[in-house]
């Protein structure tokens, strides 16, 4: 296959975490991947030498997705090395705890311009630069419909995530470009086990009917099929892959 035939994913916040095993999945369907970072060089480049090594194809591109140029600029990186761009994946984002009356306008821009502006940039390009039959696949989160204390800022700008996803599933129908979301559950990540006790996990763990966090591997899984040929027919959905929680 010739570098003109292979498809090309730009995966947002893909050093570490969840972000990782969807590179690393990409890469193993075939795929070539721009490998975003905002701060963990040495990991993204970790990423990208596993995918090197088994054969695949992938570079490290730095740009925070908050920054105004940051979309634009990955896109750029990406038809520099590989000469077209086939998928997004707009997998970056924060989540800080803080209950309604103690988030500070800080806090909740700072959900805002990561997690909605971000997606908004990448969804933007997306609809000017990806080739047709091309692939946006969006980051929600499985808070959203249980809208627990302390999410509020997390949850308003998931919320606006699905909305984004709805209407754009609609304008780029047109050039055979679906547009889906994945809403994940708890997902044995640094970011989820971070300052939570094994007592609070457990808790955590008894709401999901399976009886298990999810891992990145899971998650990576539902990505690939949406990525590819096969979900050719799945447009402007919202899959919440969180072992059956809500």
């Amino acid at each position: 296959m010739s570098i003109n035939e292979q498809r090309v994913a730009i995966v947002t916040g893909a050093s570490k975490g969840i972000g990782r095993a969807i590179a690393l999945r990409l890469a193993n369907d075939g795929i070539a991947v721009v490998v975003n970072y905002a701060s963990s060089r040495a990991a993204a480049d970790e990423a990208v030498a596993e995918i090197e090594s088994a054969g695949g194809k992938a570079i490290a591109v730095q740009a925070d997705v908050g920054g105004a140029t940051a979309m634009s600029d990955l896109f750029d990186a990406a038809e520099k090395a590989f000469g077209h761009v086939d998928i997004l994946v707009n997998n970056a984002g924060i989540m800080k705890f803080a209950m309604l009356a103690d988030t500070d306008d800080a806090l909740f821009d700072q959900h805002i311009v990561t997690n909605v502006t971000g997606v908004f940039r990448g969804i933007r390009e997306a609809g000017k630069r990806l080739r047709e039959g091309g692939r946006v696949i969006n980051f929600s989160s499985s808070t959203v419909g249980l809208y627990g204390p302390g999410y509020g800022a997390y949850v308003a700008s998931k919320s606006a995530v699905e909305a984004l996803t709805h209407v754009a599933s609609k304008e780029f129908g047109k050039r055979h470009i679906t547009v889906n979301a994945v809403a994940p559950g708890p997902v044995e990540t640094e970011l989820f086990m971070n300052g939570k006790s094994d007592e609070l996990v457990q808790r955590i763990v008894g709401t999901i009917p399976l009886g298990r966090l999810g891992q990145p591997d899971d998650i990576a899984s539902v990505v690939s099929f949406l990525a590819s040929p096969e979900s050719g027919w799945i447009n402007g959905q919202v899959l919440r892959a969180n072992g059956g929680m809500i």
